[in-house]
């Protein structure tokens, strides 16, 4: 049996984490979505308006599937569908319209029926990344990288019932935003700041770009991507 420590940053002391309540929109759909990061958990409980609270929690992970978007045989591809399958994005006609509809029917992995994902955290920054991939004008591997800067970080969710009747609550920390929202922004603005500098640098001949995926029919198997997703 093995437990893990988990905080989730709320503006709400959440003594009884609950399936179904939330954000449909998140990342993953349905969920609670944590940390074992507390000072990111800080982080994310801090609004510019109001203090919040990270929550610690105790999880039992046995008999739990597992679905970690941050090993293989997952990759960038994957991350990225699974976020358009739930988040809104608002693209326009033409390529960017077409690549929702390749990456969902060709890289969406069956993640929905795990108790637990862990994967990165789409906080705006990333957002803006993803939408620049499929906007043609950063690479793949460009996207790779970028999913790296701001260290924000990987977040587990709890997907199932199986795995809400495993989360135990041990306590509430309180959270002053005066102090850890500028952090959060901070951590924010330094994400969107190397991106800039990574999107500045000219990519190599053979950077595949999300053009390049649709015309040559790219599949998730594809060995194609062992070269540009190590």
């Amino acid at each position: 049996m093995k437990n893990i420590i988990l905080y989730h940053g709320s503006t709400k002391v959440i003594e009884r984490p609950m399936l179904g309540f939330g954000n449909p929109k998140n990342d993953y759909g349905w969920g609670f979505y944590c940390t074992e990061n507390l000072e990111l958990a800080k982080e994310w409980a801090s609004t510019e308006q109001n203090n919040g609270f990270a929550n610690r929690y105790e999880l039992d992970l046995d008999e739990l599937t597992i679905f970690h978007l941050n090993e293989k045989p997952c990759h960038i591809l994957n991350w990225l569908s699974i976020l358009l399958k739930n988040r809104t994005f608002v693209l326009s006609q033409g390529l960017p319209f077409e690549a929702r509809r390749y990456l969902l029917d060709n890289f969406l992995p069956e993640y929905e029926s795990y108790d637990i994902i862990i994967g990165y955290r789409a906080d705006d920054s990333y957002f803006s990344f993803a939408n620049a991939f499929l906007n043609n004008t950063i690479s793949l591997e460009q996207l790779r990288k970028a999913m790296m800067l701001g260290k924000l970080g990987e977040q587990v969710v709890l997907k199932s019932e199986k795995a809400f009747e495993r989360i135990v609550f041990k306590e509430s920390i309180a959270v002053d935003s005066n102090f850890y929202f500028p952090k959060r922004m901070a951590r924010d603005r330094q994400a969107r700041e190397d991106f800039q500098k990574e999107k500045s640098l000219a990519s190599a001949a053979d950077a595949v770009y999300m053009i390049d995926i649709l015309r040559q029919n790219w599949t998730n198997d594809d060995p194609r991507l062992q070269s540009v997703i190590p």
